[in-house]
């Protein structure tokens, strides 16, 4: 996807505060954080947004069962999120919004005004099975022996009730002619087609309000206090209250109408609601719809994906505690699959730290500049390194994993040049050709510190000071038995 602006807007999904955070949104926010820090390398003013998705079922639930008030447990949630933007290495001009802030809660509400002016909000009575763990009604067909098969272990509550609806139906074919008209919209692009399937088995109104009596944790609905907005109504309006939507037009015109919109990053199971749903209430409220919305895999653990429902996740901090933010970062970018499921163990975590980061990138960066040290006699002049074509080329369609294979490459390269010329040698007998062979490795390590400053760039940055002073570093990783 190339940019038609100087400008670059990209948000991760809100995470649900009903636990602490797990590593699938760690992986998340690190991925947009890459391609963040790689749109602002190519000179894009960048607006990056995350935060805290804090209305709904669950979380009421979870506060009344800890006897707290939702808003205590959510303002204490909250922060354990914004706190992973430091050890995750995330850049520290990155905007964070939460559902309970003011102005995203007027905000939605008048996101309802719009939707409701046009003709596209009703009340109804109805009768549904309901997803708790979804916070989404379920159909029959969507069901596996009668239940969700993303929270499999909870029962389905029927629920009987009158509430306000949205027309998802009147968005079919409007929807179509979008994916046919932006056929770069969905990364990877075969997910289209799922959602193209969704639409010609006929798309359904979907509820978008609760009674504040049953569930009283949520927005006022504009006009009627006897319910409260839908949590995911809610929520995705984050992506246009984020960059000033409604009050402030100057940023919403800067950051969205001029800019052709967010780039999203989402798990698959948000792929119905950032791809369908949200799209069809942008245009329901007269908003042009997104720039396009990165649907990554699951995290999984034994196969199983990892879920705080199901009570396998994993703690990223702990991860960083024992192996340091970029090797997270390095995991992430360069052994989790990009759009399809990956499996992640402490052994193959360790397995890969050991083998690309100790014995591989460290190792080639002791390698060299303990040459340059011993054999130069003064710094390699690197002057501007450009990043490489294809490796450009990969992450303009967000797709990290082979751009960080390139990086990987190069050490190899560079591994091989070292094995076929050894300069350790031929320093004795031809010094001026071992000279110009270690200025030129010195000159691969410092492409490869510029394609990894997106990727970890703490290390980068390491390494662009060894080169700069011309030092053999301390091992930049320590193996780890």
């Amino acid at each position: 996807m190339k940019t038609n602006s100087s400008r670059f807007y990209i948000t991760t999904t809100l995470p649900y505060v009903n636990a602490k955070p797990h590593l699938g949104f760690a992986m998340e926010i690190i991925r947009a954080d890459i391609i963040a820090r790689y749109h602002g390398a190519l000179g894009e003013e960048v607006f990056f947004n995350t935060g805290t998705d804090e209305h709904g079922q669950k979380i009421y639930d979870k506060a009344i069962e800890l006897g707290q008030t939702p808003q205590a447990y959510v303002d204490e949630l909250a922060e354990k999120f914004r706190d992973l933007i430091t050890p995750l290495g995330i850049s520290s001009d990155i905007h964070f919004i939460r559902t309970t802030d003011q102005n995203h809660i007027e905000a939605a509400q008048e996101f309802w005004r719009q939707c409701d002016h046009n003709g596209f909000i009703y009340k109804k009575n109805y009768q549904t099975k309901y997803c708790v763990g979804c916070e989404l009604e379920k159909t029959d067909s969507e069901l596996v022996d009668g239940k969700c098969p993303l929270h499999s272990n909870l029962i389905l509550e029927i629920r009987d009730e009158e509430n306000y609806f949205f027309k998802f139906s009147a968005f079919g074919d409007k929807l179509l002619a979008f994916y046919e008209a932006r056929p770069d919209f969905i990364f990877p692009a075969e997910r289209v087609n799922e959602m193209k399937a969704l639409i010609e088995r006929g798309l359904q109104d979907f509820s978008i309000s609760r009674l504040a009596t049953k569930m009283s944790w949520g927005i006022p609905v504009p006009g009627d206090e006897t319910q409260v907005m839908y949590v995911w109504f809610d929520a995705l309006v984050n992506y246009v209250s984020a960059v000033g939507w409604p009050d402030d037009q100057d940023s919403f015109k800067k950051w969205w109408l001029d800019n052709g919109g967010v780039v999203q990053y989402c798990g698959k199971d948000n792929l119905r609601q950032q791809t369908a749903m949200w799209q069809a209430m942008l245009m329901a409220a007269d908003i042009p719809n997104s720039k396009c919305v990165i649907v990554e895999g699951f995290v999984t653990s034994g196969g199983q994906k990892m879920s705080k429902s199901a009570g396998n996740v994993v703690d990223p901090l702990a991860v960083v505690e024992k192996y340091g933010t970029d090797a997270l970062r390095y995991f992430v970018a360069g052994e989790l699959a990009m759009f399809e499921d990956s499996d992640f163990t402490w052994e193959r975590f360790h397995d890969a730290y050991n083998s690309k980061l100790a014995n591989g990138l460290g190792n080639l960066v002791s390698r060299v500049m303990k040459m340059s040290e011993s054999y130069l006699p003064e710094p390699v002049t690197v002057g501007e390194v450009a990043l490489p074509d294809e490796f450009k080329k990969w992450l303009d369609v967000f797709d990290i994993g082979r751009a960080t294979d390139l990086i990987w490459q190069k050490i190899t390269e560079l591994d091989l040049k070292i094995q076929a010329t050894q300069p350790f040698k031929l320093i004795k007998e031809a010094r001026p050709a071992a000279e110009k062979i270690v200025a030129e490795l010195v000159q691969g390590v410092a492409e490869i510190a510029e394609m990894l400053s997106f990727i970890m760039p703490a290390t980068a940055e390491k390494i662009k000071v060894l080169i700069k002073e011309n030092k053999m570093p301390e091992p930049l990783f320590l193996r780890k038995n």
